[in-house]
């Protein structure tokens, strides 16, 4: 029986007493510290947050806060967001400020134009993806930055303003230990296929859909 076994094969916790519950941590403990001592590779990532479920950019945002806590840089470039002022923009702010002795740990570009049903303009759509991956691309190459979040990428992706090859050969030029996010609904098979990390977000419920609730500040915006 492997250690993963005997864990997994452990009565249930309430039927456990006191010294039987601290054995089965124990072997636990073993399992996991057996896992870490094997994982040795480091390596800069590529991460998709999509599906249709809510959370895709706050869950990216807060690997952006975590990475600023570690006093790395941070470039986040927003795809269709723009035509309004992200509050998550003004939370950041304090970021973006240079110092004396280090420069701005991040840099915030919303370049989007607004939905689609907004702008009504497919043309002045694909000119302003196309301007929003040419800046996300000075970051993608910069060894300097860290961690490189592209928000809303995904529905460029889907919607035609970028084409596949092409987010793929940009995420080819990125420095081997730095870290990007992709998020937005239906992302492409092939960028699924590269990615290193995926996570579906699934829809179960929703205010907007099941009690006619508008979007709130604080929650959608």
């Amino acid at each position: 029986m492997t250690l993963d076994q005997s864990v997994n094969s452990a009565a249930s916790p309430d039927a456990l007493t006191s010294e039987q519950h601290k054995q089965k941590m124990q072997r636990r403990k073993a399992v996991q510290e057996q896992r870490l001592a094997e994982r040795t590779a480091d390596k800069g990532l590529v991460i998709v947050h999509t599906g249709n479920g809510k959370g895709k950019t706050t869950a990216a945002l807060g690997m952006v806060l975590r990475s600023l806590g570690h006093g790395y840089r941070v470039a986040i470039v927003q795809f269709i967001k723009g035509a309004w002022e992200p509050a998550e923009k003004a939370s950041l702010h304090h970021w973006t400020a240079a110092t004396d002795d280090r420069p701005a740990l991040l840099e915030f570009h919303a370049m989007g134009e607004g939905f689609t049903w907004d702008t009504q303009d497919r043309e002045r759509d694909i000119e302003v993806a196309q301007a929003a991956w040419q800046k996300a691309l000075t970051f993608l190459s910069d060894p300097a930055i860290k961690l490189v979040l592209l928000d809303e990428v995904n529905i460029a992706l889907k919607l035609g303003y970028l084409s596949v090859d092409q987010v793929l050969a940009g995420l080819a030029e990125k420095p081997m230990d730095s870290h990007v996010i992709l998020t937005g609904r239906g992302a492409p098979a092939e960028l699924i296929e590269h990615a290193d990390l995926v996570t579906e977000m699934t829809l179960v419920k929703h205010p907007f859909k099941a009690q006619n609730i508008k979007a709130q500040p604080g929650i959608e915006f």
